[in-house]
């Protein structure tokens, strides 16, 4: 294969072969182009004189996660990266590429046999039930890895002990003694000079003195080549700031030579030559990445490793980029193998501000969040609120709010309006009958550049701010309902083609976010397919706006995308999972904000929390409705869900004779946010919406001037 510099890479098979079969001879030519950061792929075929575009062959992406250590039960801060890596595996797929997508677990190691040691079984055992659960969890969150790999597997031992007598017999790792400060948690030893305080600097945990005899391999004969890497790759490690870690931390004040076997546990990988050792953890451990496509260090790899090689994503933690990026690299130039493209280091999701950890009782576990949310509304979560760089943060309460105002309100109340309106006016048929107005241009322009936006987020590994631009055009979507009002129109039979062609544009508009839903929320964008009947779009395909055939019948909903929860509920939720008498572990009760003080019984109105007198207290702010729904068992109320800038609030006002929920979405308003809540038929109201009465009883709002963001204040 050529690269466009000309020079020969390993990527896929050979460049030119020859395969007989059946007496007839195949030649291939392969050649792969690479510039401005694209590949492009070319192949000539002559068979019998068929053409070369009948072997037409996608584009390989070798994508991967860390795999998890089986030392216990992933929470989820860690099930944020393989739902990460998902989402860019299935976008990759999207684009037509032929992606391979590996996870899998880590299994060696002191911890794990101190861990089998008390719990009264093998360290075999122990992994097999940790590494089972956590197979369970990856597959429960729907995620579409091709190869998930343990490093008990046969196959990956067997290399490991290959790889490892390759590189004492080249004399890269020579044996010597270990002498310094080990951490049991991080499996790593330090110098006393790089302790924080005396403790591990990764972990702030507790290190012991140990000494022992170990084989080392030389790191410092690779750093200068490790270092030019990094200038001639200035994409390697993502985000940057990542990248200045390691060259000012690591590799400037120079590399120390690394311990890659131990004596003082024996669950590991033997040292084939000397059983006395056992393979040092990230030896073991970073080599899967090629184990698992086949890599034979005598040199007679399989086909998938001669295809996939290099990686071109590698998906971390930010606490495990040092072992990526520099050990991981090194190996590999011993081993003369190409480089990884790209290693991306995410943050952490934390626990209302702090590291998720057992021993402080703040650990949120996937399956409990599902168990009360859902799988796809959990994923959205974790993707939406990760930024690129700095940590996420995650609450019970916020993820409570995350589902109601994006997922409920702005994406289900979409999906829901529309298909419910084409049913009401048309019977649910749609059709474009050309009744265009300049209105519709603006959500079109969007729709048709929609899929260039997420693109470009997505390759640069900014997932929440991919996600961000299909949320940010489903509201452009409500507006358009607001600015069009279909509602009116129904109600005037000239207009009715006009009407149709409001709802086919609606409707296409959410067949075109559903489709660009899909690696992030795959089982939601199948339900909206389902409800449109209309198949996802290939990614590239979006850029023409009118994908929907026309006559096509929007089918009856099979149930809301997504429910709106009190965060009482979901409280009461959670405690009730945990109220089992056989259940052993104390959980934490959920986080949550200050509770508002709310009235022991009902009120009828909503009483001031301030006198006429002190007029010049009251706090007003302009507000715009995100989200309605009717109170039961009243002709009057409506409940509004509000949001004020950063925050969202539920005012329940009596309006429901005067608007339409329809009507409302979307509004500003004017509201007093400084009044003591009321309960009004059992739902905490927590504003007033101002209005004005004429002098026949009718309510009209007040409604500030265009262009004032919600969240300002009225003064």
């Amino acid at each position: 294969m050529l690269s466009y510099a000309g020079k020969r890479t390993n990527r896929t098979a050979a460049a030119a072969g020859k395969m007989r079969a059946g007496g007839k001879i195949f030649v291939y030519i392969i050649i792969e182009m690479r510039y401005n950061g694209t590949v492009q792929s070319k192949q000539k075929r002559r068979r019998g004189g068929k053409k070369a575009d009948d072997m037409k062959e996608k584009t390989p992406y070798y994508i991967t996660t860390a795999i998890a250590y089986t030392s216990g039960k992933p929470h989820i801060g860690n099930t944020y990266e393989i739902v990460l890596t998902d989402a860019f595996a299935r976008f990759k797929r999207g684009q037509g590429f032929d992606v391979r997508f590996q996870t899998g677990t880590d299994e060696h190691g002191q911890k794990i046999e101190e861990k089998a040691a008390k719990a009264g079984v093998t360290p075999k055992q122990f992994v097999d039930g940790v590494a089972g659960e956590i197979k369970g969890i990856w597959d429960m969150m729907n995620i579409s890895y091709d190869k998930f790999i343990r490093t008990t597997d046969e196959e990956h031992e067997k290399q490991v002990q290959k790889i490892f007598k390759k590189l004492y017999e080249q004399g890269d790792i020579y044996k010597g003694t270990y002498e310094g400060m080990y951490c049991t948690p991080c499996e790593s030893f330090w110098t006393p000079s790089q302790l924080v305080g005396g403790k591990c600097p990764d972990c702030g945990r507790d290190v012991q003195p140990a000494r022992e005899e170990a084989y080392f391999f030389r790191m410092s004969k690779y750093a200068d080549r490790l270092m030019r890497y990094y200038e001639e790759h200035p994409g390697f490690i993502t985000p940057l700031s990542r990248k200045n870690e390691m060259v000012n931390n690591f590799l400037k004040p120079g590399l120390q030579d690394l311990c890659v076997s131990r004596t003082s546990f024996k669950w590991g990988i033997p040292v084939d030559f000397d059983p006395r050792h056992v393979v040092y953890v990230w030896l073991d451990a970073l080599t899967n990445y090629i184990t698992g496509l086949g890599y034979d260090a005598d040199g007679h790899s399989g086909q998938a490793f001669a295809k996939y090689w290099p990686a071109d994503l590698h998906v971390i933690g930010k606490d495990i980029i040092r072992f990526h990026t520099v050990y991981w690299p090194i190996f590999l130039m011993a081993l003369g193998l190409p480089l990884p493209k790209k290693v991306f280091g995410h943050p952490w999701l934390l626990m209302d501000g702090a590291k998720m950890s057992k021993s402080r009782g703040n650990v949120i576990y996937a399956d409990e969040l599902v168990k009360i949310f859902g799988v796809d509304a959990v994923r959205y979560f974790v993707l939406n609120d990760m930024p690129f760089e700095g940590d996420g943060n995650i609450t019970w309460e916020l993820i409570t709010e995350r589902v109601n105002a994006d997922l409920a309100n702005n994406l289900g109340n979409l999906v829901s309006r529309t298909a419910a309106m084409s049913r009401k006016y048309f019977g649910g048929v749609l059709a474009d009958k050309g009744a265009a107005e300049p209105v519709d241009e603006e959500l079109k322009g969007m729709a048709r550049g929609l899929y260039g936006r997420v693109a470009a987020k997505m390759e640069e590994c900014k997932a929440s701010d991919a996600l961000g631009e299909i949320f940010a055009f489903l509201r452009r979507c409500n507006k358009y309902i607001d600015e069009t009002a279909p509602w009116i129109l129904a109600k005037d039979e000239a207009k009715r083609d006009r009407l149709s062609t409001v709802l086919y544009n609606l409707s296409e508009s959410v067949m075109i976010a559903a489709s660009l839903l899909q690696p992030f929320m795959p089982e939601t964008a199948e339900k909206i397919a389902r409800l449109f009947q209309s198949p996802l779009r290939a990614f590239d395909t979006l850029d023409t706006f009118g994908g929907i055939a026309a006559g096509t019948r929007v089918a009856e909903a099979e149930e809301h995308l997504f429910e709106r929860r009190a965060y009482k509920d979901v409280e009461a939720t959670y405690e009730a999972m945990f109220a089992a008498p056989a259940q052993k572990e104390a959980k934490p009760a959920p986080a949550q904000k200050a509770a508002k003080p709310a009235p022991e019984k009902d009120e009828e109105a909503y009483p001031a929390e301030i006198g006429i007198g002190d007029f010049s207290k009251v706090r007003m702010q302009v507000g715009k409705v995100i989200a309605w729904e009717k109170v039961e068992k009243s002709d009057k109320l409506l409940k509004n869900t509000v949001r004020f800038g950063q925050e969202t609030r539920t005012i329940v006002s009596g309006i429901a004779k005067f608007y339409t929920p329809e009507e409302m979405v979307g509004k500003s308003i004017v509201a007093v946010t400084n009044l003591k809540p009321a309960k009004l038929r059992g739902i905490v109201s927590e504003g007033m919406i101002l209005c004005a009465e004429d002098k026949d009883g009718n309510l009209r709002l007040i409604s500030p001037e265009g262009g004032i963001e919600d969240g300002s204040g009225i003064f």
